[in-house]
């Protein structure tokens, strides 16, 4: 197990999308445990897609299992090549991210969506969620495809927030 280099904005690696995963070998397994040790390691996060990591690959993790108020929510998702079918209703949030480590800001997301991944034994599967959830994976795919919650911002001026320091 290993934690991974975080790449923060503005890295160029950041803004490219993410290829499909073909190979679901022994190999993608090391990378998704190192990705979620790496998801462990950051402050509060919970979520990560491997883009954040310099792997230009279609694979995020989402799991608000650990959150101090509790939500609804699928438990641990580790979403390879994942796809949103459905979306309903918007709603705005604030968002932050491992890779723009000093801002939030307020983004308008779908408030339910559909959502098809693979596990990684390349099986598929597929459910409805929302809220917090929906959110999270939203922000993730966006990962995968090239785009960071900053490039959703309404107003810089009105949405983006110097992120507060938390203690250790």
């Amino acid at each position: 197990m290993a934690v991974l280099e975080i790449i923060h904005y503005p890295d160029d690696r950041l803004k490219q999308a993410s290829d499909t995963v073909t190979l679901f070998d022994q190999s993608l397994k090391d990378f998704l445990v190192d990705l979620e040790e790496t998801r462990l390691s950051g402050p509060g996060a919970v979520g990560i897609a491997a883009p954040q990591v310099g792997v230009a690959k279609r694979i995020a993790i989402v799991d608000l299992t650990e959150l101090k108020k509790p939500v609804d929510n699928h438990g641990h998702l580790l979403m390879i090549n994942p796809e949103i079918t459905q979306w309903q209703g918007m709603e705005k949030g604030r968002e932050g991210c491992l890779s723009v480590p000093d801002f939030t800001g307020n983004v308008i997301r779908a408030e339910k969506i559909t959502i098809r991944f693979q596990n990684s034994e390349a099986q598929w599967a597929e459910f409805e969620t929302r809220g917090y959830e929906a959110r999270a994976i939203q922000h993730e795919i966006d990962h995968l495809d090239g785009m960071l919650f900053l490039d959703r911002l309404v107003s810089r001026r009105a949405d983006l927030f110097q992120r507060k320091v938390y203690k250790k």
